[in-house]
């Protein structure tokens, strides 16, 4: 009998497709020595954007929310997404800063890190995933799996064999818009098990109704570990849900270690946090409606929410259909990169500046530029000579490796942040987000400024 694993994936991705990554270490806080029980293969609970909502949103250190969550869950193995050589931010970063990133998630509590590019640029994980292993953690590459012209079943398993070759430990298939159709899931696992030697792990969205069905015929297909979502945290353009998928494989034949009592009192806990965040609109509704269209637009979970977020806030809703609309032509025009971060957001604000400007490159992001540039990596496909004549003019784009220009950057930044730092992770934070993490640490000493001052008083 063969086992079907399973990551959960509502204190990261779920959290982040549905929510934009709101809900605070409070929230969820009362539930995790409960989910410790559960039986689950891993709990993704770091990195992707919960960094920097922690620092921006939710007046929290992301490295204290992760070492609590180690604290009340020692039995399981708790997982992060890793962006490479852009760490959690939005560039590239050094690479002493990228390894001493990676040392200090796993010291603070992380067994598994699923490290991926996102243009599938394997330069551009290479010192994440040798860090990774050199402190003792479980690497998983990543194929960020899209579809386009130059995307193939071939060209997948030739990734997957170069990232087996530099040593990672398993294979994930990262469906980031939920577009990955069940047919296509059995014949990309199936080949992935029969050229590499490493356990195939699938992770895919509901956005298009295809999820169930999709990480079904991965399983069928030889996948051992699939990211499943507490129920009322599923669907939409979350991930699918953890429960049913469980009653699925049960019924097949497949080994579940999952216990379905403690799924029941997960998601009882998780119900009313649902509809508190459905009441106050932080939940719109339409994150969890079937959005066939992604089929076409390709816009994954996060990228989508984002989207609604920012033409709401614009007060520009009505415009989203023409923006989703101007999503695939400016990937046509950058080459056709997967649309996972940051490439999903640089594409999303430059289709939103598009559509809203009433010219197409009007204004071009810098992100983009130093896209066109060469900055992030190699393109997957030709790049619009013209859009690239018009931004860079005689400038011709790098093609080492961004990170091999880079002088190393924790000293100085170090020097920079100064007292405010309290350790090297603070360092960090302030490095992949400083305007955020240094508004963290004024309001932080200013707290215990006046704790200290009330102690005083009091005694």
């Amino acid at each position: 009998m063969r086992k079907v694993h399973f990551t959960e994936t509502v204190l990261r991705d779920a959290n982040q497709s549905l929510i934009a990554t709101r809900m605070p270490f409070e929230k969820f806080e009362p539930i995790l020595s409960t989910m410790d029980k559960a039986g689950y293969y891993s709990m993704e609970c770091w990195g992707g954007a919960t960094f920097d909502s922690c620092l921006r949103y939710l007046n929290e250190d992301p490295w204290e929310r992760l070492r609590k969550i180690r604290e009340a869950c020692p039995n399981t193995k708790l997982q992060m997404l890793l962006r490479g050589q852009n760490i959690l931010g939005y560039k590239h970063y050094p690479d002493d800063i990228v390894r001493l990133f990676v040392k200090k998630s796993v010291e603070n509590g992380i067994d598994i890190i699923r490290i991926f590019d996102a243009l599938n640029d394997v330069r551009n994980i290479e010192v994440a995933v040798d860090e990774t292993l050199k402190n003792g953690a479980h690497a998983s590459g990543t194929i960020c799996y899209t579809v386009s012209p130059i995307h193939n079943l071939e060209s997948n398993v030739k990734l997957a064999k170069t990232m087996v070759d530099m040593g990672v430990q398993s294979i994930c298939i990262k469906d980031m818009a939920g577009i990955m159709g069940p047919q296509e899931a059995y014949d990309l696992v199936k080949a992935l098990k029969e050229n590499v030697k490493v356990p195939i792990v699938v992770h895919t969205h509901c956005t298009t109704g295809l999820g169930p069905i999709t990480l079904q015929r991965a399983v069928d297909a030889g996948a051992d570990v699939i990211d499943t979502a507490t129920s009322c945290f599923s669907g939409g353009t979350s991930q699918p849900a953890t429960e049913s998928l469980a009653y699925i494989f049960r019924q097949e034949g497949y080994e579940v270690d999952l216990k379905e009592d403690v799924l029941r009192e997960v998601n009882a806990f998780f119900k009313p946090i649902q509809q508190g965040y459905l009441a106050d609109k932080t939940l719109n509704p339409r994150m969890m409606m079937t959005e066939t269209e992604a089929l076409t637009y390709q816009v994954p979970g996060g990228m989508l929410s984002n989207l609604v977020a920012q033409l709401t806030a614009q007060n520009n809703l009505d415009r989203l259909d023409d923006v989703l609309k101007e999503v695939p032509n400016v990937r046509k025009d950058l080459g056709y990169p997967p649309l996972v971060t940051p490439m999903s957001q640089m594409v999303g604000v430059q289709a939103t500046s598009n559509i809203l400007a009433g010219e197409r490159y009007k204004n071009v992001s810098k992100e983009v530029v130093a896209y066109l540039a060469g900055e992030y990596g190699k393109a997957p496909g030709e790049v619009d000579a013209e859009l690239q004549k018009k931004v860079l003019g005689d400038r011709k784009p790098i093609t080492e490796r961004f990170a091999n220009t880079l002088e190393p950057g924790f000293e100085k930044a170090k020097a920079e942040i100064g007292d405010k730092a309290h350790s090297d992770e603070d360092v960090l934070s302030y490095i992949a987000f400083p305007p955020q993490a240094e508004a963290y640490f004024d309001k932080r000493d200013e707290k215990a400024k006046n704790s200290f001052t009330y102690s005083i008083r009091k005694a």
